[in-house]
């Protein structure tokens, strides 16, 4: 049975509502799986794990949440190389920039992206729900 982290930091409730749906996917296709707000978790506790999923909303312009989860996962990048991860989180404004940017950082950081990132425009409709849940499974 791998070990999944679900990782995220959310102000509106979208993206911990993204969350949600992916530890439903990860524990549905047979992993333990524990959640975690970014303010629980540090890069100690990547090596307690098989894969992580990130999660955080675009902010100011398209970038990750400045005073906590973007430095909790700056901490992470030194372990990345070679770990499964998978990234999700929504937007209010832009084109997705900030994901394609984050992809970017773990995959030059030797990430292996266990699928696609998921992304929604604002709360999570009912294919971005179904999104997370795929992306729980594949990490699991």
């Amino acid at each position: 049975m791998s070990k999944v982290a679900v990782v995220y930091w959310s102000g509106t409730g979208n993206t911990e509502q993204m969350a949600q749906k992916v530890v439903e996917g990860a524990k549905g296709a047979g992993a333990e799986v524990t959640l975690f707000t970014s303010a629980e978790f540090d890069a100690d506790a990547m090596d307690q794990f098989d894969a992580v999923a990130f999660g955080c909303p675009s902010m100011g312009a398209e970038q990750l949440e400045e005073s906590e989860f973007e430095p909790m996962f700056s901490a992470c990048e030194g372990k990345l190389k070679d770990k499964k991860i998978a990234l999700f989180g929504s937007y209010g404004w832009g084109d997705g920039e900030w994901m394609r940017t984050w992809e970017e950082t773990c995959v030059g950081d030797g990430a292996e992206l266990a699928c696609d990132s998921v992304i929604c425009n604002e709360a999570p409709d009912d294919d971005a729900q179904e999104a997370c849940v795929k992306l729980g499974e594949a990490l699991a």
